[in-house]
């Protein structure tokens, strides 16, 4: 009897600890991301964002997108900036370059909050694609390649996205792994 409650307690335990793994919060850039901070309070403790943060503070969005949104964010790793012509993420931090720079990073940026989940629908319901309009004014094209969700941009450049769903408490962040660029 004490063997059959031992192996009854040990089920639950174990059922217990996968619930709890179950709900951990995503790791990003080697940092769990906790969705009652913002995303400007995640994205700043991300290994991976560095670069993207730092042209963040010089477009001065730092209190946009710490504000209420909802927001989703495709938001580009450090290697995404990496894949861009030597010189452009300096050139682009410069003052001067500030609207340019404020484009781009809007660019990445859509109104509302959208899951993977809710992205593929619109998907499915566009026959294959869906226009996502941007904070910029410009449009991303969103479509599946196999598994992966990916996005096109203006110039057709792709995106895909490598870690989805990662909430916020003002919207959800999408990483991907190039940057997106406007006409």
């Amino acid at each position: 009897m004490k063997k059959k409650i031992a192996v009854l307690l040990l089920s639950v335990v174990t059922l217990a600890a996968a619930a709890l793994a179950a709900d951990k919060n995503p790791m990003v850039g080697g940092q769990e991301m906790y969705p009652t901070k913002n995303i400007i309070q995640n994205a700043v403790n991300s290994a991976d964002h560095t670069t993207l943060v730092a042209a963040v503070k010089a477009a001065g969005l730092v209190d946009t997108l710490s504000g209420p949104g909802p927001f989703t964010v495709f938001a580009p790793t450090n290697e995404a900036f990496a894949k861009l012509p030597a010189g452009t993420v300096d050139n682009l931090l410069k003052p001067e370059n500030k609207d340019t720079l404020v484009k781009i990073l809007t660019y990445h940026v859509v109104a509302g909050k959208l899951s993977a989940v809710d992205i593929k629908k619109m998907i499915r319901e566009g026959h294959g694609q869906a226009t996502l309009k941007t904070v910029s004014g410009g449009t991303l094209t969103a479509m599946m390649q196999g598994k992966n969700l990916v996005l096109k941009d203006e110039k057709g450049g792709m995106a895909t996205v490598t870690i989805a769903n990662v909430f916020q408490s003002n919207g959800v962040i999408h990483v991907v792994d190039s940057v997106l660029l406007p006409n």
